[in-house]
């Protein structure tokens, strides 16, 4: 059974795409291979991967000519629902981002964090990350409970912050990320890899609105031997 919460498949595409791009695997200019192949090649239907790329095209990444082919064409300011997703394959591109949610529940905010919104209490959302299909990270997000009064599982998309536009009218425009390491939690999960109390990649986010109000307060705690956290400069 098809997952509810998971993007269009055409959309998971251009997504995919996007990261490649950013990540420098498909390169400015570069001619992308005959549309047939590389449908078989990504397992999708021709006419998806067309939506895909016509999805690219307004973006202003993509540029079809016709008799000649699909090029690329790198646009800094251009971004996808996951434009703020910084953990890449370590052995390199960038890979879809998917995500298991593992328990959703209202809570008060967590001790200590930094102030994020006027509700004393905030919808912490703990799921399981994978990156190219890859089980890679553990999230702890934590939203400002004035933003919705519930939010259940099956309410999420993969893309959390497409969920926040979507649903709630909330964009996040700008984060502050800090690095470090840190003991993996007890509520880890056996697909995840290191097991609880050992150390890994550790960030903690904060989050800002469109009216730039911290909204949001996030851990992730990431396996080192399959991802990398990388933050590229425009």
């Amino acid at each position: 059974m098809p997952d509810p919460n998971a993007l269009p498949i055409y959309q998971r595409t251009a997504e995919r795409l996007i990261r490649e791009i950013a990540a420098g695997r498909l390169l400015d200019g570069e001619r992308l291979p005959p549309e047939r192949d590389m449908a078989v090649s990504l397992g999708i239907s021709v006419g998806t991967l067309r939506k895909s790329l016509a999805d690219l095209q307004s973006r202003g990444l993509l540029e079809r000519r016709q008799g000649s082919g699909n090029y690329i064409r790198h646009q800094p300011e251009a971004s996808g629902v996951y434009a703020f997703f910084r953990l890449e394959l370590a052995k390199g591109g960038g890979g879809l981002p998917t995500a298991e949610v593992l328990s959703v529940a209202r809570l008060e905010k967590p001790r200590p964090a930094p102030g994020f919104g006027p509700s004393p209490e905030a919808h912490r959302i703990r799921r399981l990350r994978a990156v190219g299909g890859v089980p890679a990270a553990l999230e702890e997000i934590w939203l400002d409970g004035a933003r919705a009064e519930r939010i259940a599982p099956r309410d999420l998309s993969e893309s959390l912050y497409l969920f926040y536009r979507d649903r709630l009218g909330l964009v996040i425009s700008r984060v502050e990320d800090r690095l470090g390491t840190a003991p993996v939690p007890d509520w880890t999960e056996a697909p995840f890899g290191p097991t609880a109390g050992q150390t890994v990649g550790y960030v903690e986010r904060t989050g800002w609105d469109q009216e730039g109000r911290a909204v949001e307060f996030s851990r992730t705690w990431f396996d080192p031997d399959r991802v990398r956290y990388v933050a590229r400069m425009r």
